[in-house]
């Protein structure tokens, strides 16, 4: 958890390619992003995994998304993922993953379901969907919940990711945001490269703002 909360970004792959994982895991890396999530309903998930784990275990965490339920938590448990992200609050996958001592970012989004998954176990939880609510949802759950870490999911982007943070978010998870379909499938990697530059500059320059506040 503290590596990963060094760059609070989580990179969210879904559907995307071996070969484009290829190319953009290195463009990933090389501008400062740490931490990536492949989701297990994108064909080749558990390989793509592996492929990370095996090419860049230094320099990224690798987790998976999409984990419903135990088995999905064995297979990608096998192939090495360092978190585990789920759409829902399933307790059993909290709870094994507390056993195993591995970091879990389970799925909620009202103030009981979120307070459920932190009860249980939970590394961090995903407020999902994001985007409906709002940053200011976010700053309302963590009111009353202000020990819970969120990160909240679906609808961030480079104009309100700020926003979420500023509102109490601990990380966030991003996907077609973050990997631009049309710059990916365009295999525009320079430009994919200045895009994701322009993330990590937003979250280099609030920690220098918290670290010395005017």
């Amino acid at each position: 958890m503290e590596e990963l909360l060094k760059m609070p970004i989580v990179g969210i792959v879904r559907n995307m390619s071996m070969d484009d994982f290829r190319e953009i895991l290195p463009v990933y890396i090389e501008v400062g992003l740490t931490n990536i999530e492949v989701t297990l309903n994108t064909p080749g998930a558990l390989e793509m995994i592996k492929y990370a784990n095996h090419e860049y275990g230094n320099k990224l965490v690798a987790g998976a998304g999409t984990v419903c339920d135990l088995e999905d938590l064995r297979k990608a448990l096998n192939a090495g993922a360092k978190f585990i992200v789920t759409p829902i609050t399933d307790i059993t996958v909290i709870e094994e993953c507390t056993i195993q001592e591995i970091p879990v970012f389970p799925g909620a989004f009202t103030a009981s379901e979120i307070y459920q998954a932190w009860k249980a176990g939970a590394s961090m939880v995903k407020v999902f969907p994001a985007g409906s609510v709002g940053p200011n949802y976010i700053k309302d759950i963590k009111g009353p919940l202000n020990q819970v870490k969120l990160m909240p999911t679906g609808g961030v982007d480079l104009l309100n990711i700020l926003d979420f943070f500023k509102a109490g978010a601990s990380a966030v998870g991003i996907g077609g945001k973050l990997f631009d379909p049309t710059l990916v499938n365009e295999k525009k990697w320079k430009e994919l490269f200045q895009h994701f530059s322009a993330f990590v500059k937003v979250i280099n320059d609030f920690n220098s703002i918290m670290k010395n506040p005017s």
